[in-house]
């Protein structure tokens, strides 16, 4: 009854700054979060108003949250620009959309660190910010509307578990956020658990370690947001490319040209393990290069992804550095399995979109392992056909390598199995260092592949010829380096 009576509190307000001269009508909203008058609010909050019908942006106008303690504005949203610019997680230059939909509900969304513990805020909407398909929707005023207070204190300094829960009930409300409250150079281990939920947000995850991200349930607990190279462009070199060639840099002492294109980002970082969640990046297809995880570790990582699930199309997963994969389902349509490594991927599953195109493109610089598939699945939607479980311009890459151990190849994966490819008037260069290498696949029904008109130069591993090397791949230590077993590491 209380809740109810606050509500009708913002419903009055919004109703009186609709007056008859204004040219818009009162807002008709089913619910608001924070509730008029909530308090106990994880300053990391998402603001979103559930209205009656579908909204919409519209001609434009401002959206403010003043700290009423001193009358401080500490966030003004221009709606006439549908993006702007912060940092998220410590890198710079991010954009992002002030303001989301899906469905009847507008998310607002303030920059990260613009609220604080211990205050109480007021939200003003200027008339006109918000229409439905009827035209333009009235103003939430300050003088009695939508004000809450955050609560008193962050965790206690040392917590190794944090909750993420999007209803407000845990210790933040996004994944950035308890990120955010992770220490730089952090080597105490911390798992942040998210609750089931969809979370619309860029994370950044830069120079902490040991960090578990847990989901509640691998279906129902998603991260995602339409991010991509064309959203976030940058100049981004790929880190074999670089003077340095270590994977978790690009530019000496520089972050100016990272990937933002990632939904998710891990740069940097040591024993960070992903595991029961979903990652989605909601770009279209034809959205250009849009990783859902990208992670520059070193060759010391032990980076764990386990019991996920990843969509997007275009590249949808890049690891650069030490990494095991696991048990995990990644979706997309061109190279969209790719990096330096080296990986180790086990009973997984990749699933093509589109007919025609690429797994993966492995970029491993000399004396080091690339991708290695362990009893994993290729496989594509139905009718996909015509895929090549790896594509390399040798000249550039001439020591890339792929491995298929006992994997399942469907109808998706082209009898040639893999693409050399040139670009330059010379030609291919040096084949005889590639590793394009397979043992024991077989069709779903569990048939032995047709391998007589694979790639020349893909290699074929023989059970008794080849069992010495067939066993080495099987050893996570052997693929992985640095002693590194993760089937008996942290989880």
């Amino acid at each position: 009854m209380k809740a109810r009576l606050l509500f009708s509190v913002l419903l009055a307000a919004i109703a009186a700054a609709a007056e008859p001269t204004a040219p818009s009508r009162a807002l008709s909203l089913a619910g608001a979060f924070p509730a008029p008058q909530a308090v106990d609010v994880p300053p990391d909050a998402p603001l979103r108003l559930t209205f009656a019908t579908p909204p919409a942006l519209g001609s434009g106008g401002l959206i403010r949250i003043t700290d009423t303690t001193n009358g401080e504005i500490v966030e003004t949203i221009d709606t006439s620009k549908p993006t702007a610019v912060q940092t998220i997680g410590g890198l710079p230059g991010y954009n992002y959309y002030p303001i989301t939909f899906s469905g009847t509900q507008a998310t607002i969304h303030p920059r990260n660190g613009a609220l604080t513990y211990g205050r109480t805020y007021a939200v003003t909407i200027d008339a006109g910010v918000f229409r439905d398909a009827v035209g333009p929707l009235g103003a939430i005023d300050g003088a009695a509307g939508w004000r809450f207070s955050t609560r008193a204190a962050p965790p206690r300094t040392g917590t190794s578990r944090l909750i993420v829960a999007a209803d407000g009930t845990g210790d933040f409300c996004t994944v950035q956020g308890a990120f955010d409250f992770i220490p730089a150079s952090n080597t105490t281990p911390v798992t942040v658990f998210v609750r089931r939920g969809t979370y619309t947000e860029i994370v950044c995850l830069l120079e902490k370690h040991v960090v578990t991200l847990e989901g509640e349930d691998r279906t129902g607990t998603v991260i995602a947001y339409a991010n991509n190279e064309r959203f976030n462009p940058n100049s981004g070199r790929h880190p074999y490319q670089s003077p340095s060639g270590d994977p978790s840099r690009v530019e000496p002492g520089s972050l100016d040209r990272v990937y933002r294109r990632g939904m998710f980002l891990a740069h940097r970082t040591e024993g960070l393990v992903l595991r029961n969640l979903t990652f989605r990046n909601t770009t279209p297809h034809g959205g250009s290069q849009a990783e859902a995880v990208i992670v520059n570790g070193t060759t010391t990582a032990r980076t764990v992804i386990r019991d996920v699930d990843l969509f997007s199309y275009q590249d949808t997963l890049q690891v650069n550095g030490q990494a095991y994969v696991a048990n995990c389902r990644i979706e997309g349509d061109v190279d969209f399995l790719w990096g330096t490594g080296p990986v180790l991927f086990e009973n997984c599953v990749a699933r093509s979109l589109r007919s025609d195109a690429y797994y993966t493109q492995v970029r491993n610089p000399p004396g080091r392992h690339g991708f290695v598939f362990l009893r994993c699945t290729f496989e594509g939607e139905p009718g996909v056909t015509g895929n090549v479980l790896s594509r390399i311009q040798p000249w550039r890459f001439p020591e890339s390598e792929v491995v298929l151990i006992e994997c399942v190849l469907g109808p998706s994966v082209s009898p040639v199995g893999w693409e050399h490819q040139g670009g330059r008037p010379e030609g291919l260069g040096d084949l005889t260092r590639l590793r394009f290498w397979e043992f024991a696949s077989r069709d779903p029904a569990g048939a032995a592949i047709d391998a007589s008109r694979r790639l020349a130069g893909s290699r074929q591993l023989d059970a008794v010829a080849d069992a010495a090397l067939i066993a080495s791949y099987r050893d996570p230590a052997f693929v992985l380096g640095n002693g590194w077993n993760p089937r008996t590491a942290r989880e």
